[in-house]
């Protein structure tokens, strides 16, 4: 009978994990819950029974799918579609800017694609998320997911520190560094942080209001490279593999994500339980961060070394650069 609870209990150890991470990322928003569950799981990864290791993994997978619908809760449609207009071509650009960075930057380094594709996803998009989203798509093990978390982790911190003196000495409006903020600066704490920063500097928040709608639009991006990401992946796997399924490898957890999002801007549901769903999203991202934690091998994290950190500061370039470029070239600055 305890042999056949073992899964369960890999489950409940990955929820007991998650509570200080969840916890310690609300002490210190800079580092982030993801990231202390990505640390708790390596530190209590010697003591998991393997027997456990079933619920480590459906955590590590169907939960971190779970989170994902569950994050669509926080969006707004109407919101998104208001700023859309002026931030879309700018994340056109840094999307493209950063993939192109990362596909050439990733070939020179030779780092493996999985990782390589989810530095350029999370850079691009919104950190953490991006990469939870992304790692099921196109098959990425724990591992990679490590390497990619923590690389964009790296400079969630830096940027909360670089981008507003930076933007004080390139002379940006609120709004302009609102859009800065929103479009380069990968994960929303670390915008919220800067625009916040910003904002407390001025005396008013009208950066930091226009840069969480502008990231909370670009975290939408997660759809379209998501699909792109799977069909490209489910050619790559016929070519090899004529039994392939499109219908078992397809997200769907991001047409429930949609779905979610339509339904919160509907105004259906009450603004807490919206609220409730879209941070116990976050919780369940947590919980499949220790679970990754807990199946990482952390000689091979270490082996890794400096690229993954060469790649994520080359993409975390491009990214801020262009955004700065398009913006001068559409006079919104």
């Amino acid at each position: 009978m305890v042999q056949k609870n073992k899964p369960f209990y890999g489950i409940i150890v990955c929820l007991l994990l998650a509570i200080p991470a969840w916890i310690a990322g609300k002490q210190f928003p800079i580092i982030g819950g993801p990231v202390f569950g990505i640390l708790l799981g390596m530190l209590f990864a010697p003591y998991i029974a393997p027997q456990m290791m079933d619920g480590v993994r459906f955590t590590s997978k169907k939960i971190l799918q779970l989170s994902i619908i569950l994050l669509g809760f926080e969006m707004n449609m109407s919101h998104i579609f208001k700023v859309g207009g002026q931030s879309l071509q700018v994340m056109l650009f840094t999307l493209t800017a950063s993939f192109f960075v990362a596909y050439a930057v990733g070939k020179m380094l030779r780092i493996n694609h999985n990782t390589t594709i989810l530095i350029g996803v999370g850079t691009s998009i919104c950190g953490g998320s991006a990469i939870a989203a992304t790692a099921p798509t196109i098959g990425a093990n724990d591992d990679e997911v490590a390497h990619a978390i923590s690389t964009i982790f790296l400079f969630n911190v830096l940027a909360v520190f670089i981008f507003p003196p930076i933007g004080k000495l390139l002379g940006l409006s609120d709004l302009g560094f609102g859009m800065w903020a929103g479009t380069a600066i990968n994960d929303t704490s670390s915008v919220v942080a800067a625009a916040s920063a910003w904002s407390n500097a001025v005396g008013n928040d009208a950066a930091l209001n226009y840069a969480t709608v502008v990231k909370l639009t670009r975290t939408l991006m997660i759809v379209p490279i998501t699909l792109v990401l799977s069909f490209i992946t489910v050619y790559k796997n016929k070519q090899s593999n004529h039994n392939f399924s499109f219908v078992k490898v397809f997200p769907w957890f991001i047409i429930g994500f949609l779905i979610a999002a339509i339904i919160n801007s509907t105004g259906l549901l009450p603004k807490e339980a919206s609220h409730f769903l879209g941070q116990s999203g976050k919780f369940f991202i947590i919980m499949a961060m220790v679970a990754i934690g807990l199946n990482t091998h952390l000689k091979k994290l270490i082996a890794n070394g400096v690229k993954p950190i060469l790649l994520g500061l080359a993409c975390w370039f491009a990214v801020a650069f262009v955004s700065i470029l398009v913006q001068k070239s559409m006079q919104l600055l």
